[in-house]
């Protein structure tokens, strides 16, 4: 809109070019792919280019009727109008049509023996609260006591000092923070630094499985497909470091019901660990766990990769 209160329009002229009148699906289709090669960016113009290739392929081969285009505009507008600060219902969707999981492992494929990575998941927020080795994520109350532990490596086996450790969790009605009405803090996560030796350790709880949000449209969508909606327990941990490839992980307490068949596709098999049970009081105290004589320990390194 002009000074005037006038549209305008974006300041971008007509193609040099005559295109033809769309009188076919298959004219449509090329006049479409020849309006993506006035894409300045190379890589853009290559990722426009696939894709409308592939979307106008799939609306042609599958005879994508006026009723079903209309219903999904309407999915995706839903999708969009879920999304708040605290919930990304994009990402979920994205999370359980299996695009995530196959974008992290092209993007991240298994290296010199470090740590592999998962999806990071609709539930990440930026405020968790900065925590010394030794404290806890978890307040009292929330779950069956767990210690974390373990050294930040690189793959040559080097300590890595200092490096930033983001951590995010259940409770033990397998609920993030975000999910509870009323939240005013962070609750189930922190952030704390390796020592100078690459050791860190945390207090936390036993994660638990539960289901991805289904009272949206994602939700709805895993009903129309005949797929359950739960995700193993797990422990999210997102690490960085100086010189070192950012690595998004998660660890899977083996023996969860759905390590098999995760709704999101994020268990690896080098992810699947062993909680240690450990019943001993006087180790308790020293851990700070406030109160019980036992308490679960992963104990895990997490080996990061050298940017090249």
């Amino acid at each position: 809109m002009d000074g005037d209160g006038r549209a305008v329009s974006n300041g971008i002229a007509p193609p040099p070019f005559q295109l033809p009148a769309p009188d076919s699906p298959d004219v449509i289709t090329a006049n479409m792919t020849r309006l993506t090669d006035l894409t300045v960016n190379d890589r853009q113009r290559f990722l426009f280019k696939n894709l409308v290739s592939h979307l106008h392929s799939f609306v042609r081969e599958t005879g994508l009727t006026t009723k079903e285009w209309e219903e999904t505009i309407l999915f995706l507008t839903r999708t969009g109008q879920k999304c708040t600060p605290i919930r990304q219902e994009f990402i979920l969707l994205s999370d359980v049509l299996g695009v995530s999981a196959l974008v992290d492992a092209i993007n991240n494929p298994p290296e010199n023996g470090a740590t592999e990575s998962s999806v990071l998941g609709p539930f990440f927020t930026d405020d968790a609260p900065e925590l010394a080795n030794g404290e806890s994520i978890a307040s009292e109350g929330k779950g069956e006591y767990m210690y974390v532990e373990g050294r930040i490596l690189s793959v040559d086996g080097t300590p890595i000092p200092n490096a930033a450790i983001e951590t995010w969790e259940t409770d033990a009605n397998g609920f993030y923070d975000t999910q509870y009405e009323g939240r005013e803090r962070a609750d189930c996560r922190g952030r704390l630094h390796s020592d100078k030796d690459g050791y860190f350790g945390y207090r936390a709880v036993v994660p638990v499985a539960y289901p991805i949000p289904g009272d949206g449209p994602v939700g709805e969508l895993l009903l129309r497909m005949s797929r359950h909606n739960m995700r193993p327990n797990h422990l999210h941990i997102m690490v960085e470091a100086p010189g070192f490839r950012k690595l998004v992980t998660a660890f899977y307490p083996e023996g969860d019901t759905y390590i098999e068949s995760d709704a999101v596709f994020g268990v690896k098999k080098s992810l699947v660990v062993t909680l240690e049970t450990v019943k001993d009081e006087a180790e308790a105290r020293k851990r700070g766990f406030p109160k019980g004589d036992n308490f679960k320990l992963l104990r895990r390194d997490v080996i990061l990769v050298p940017q090249s």
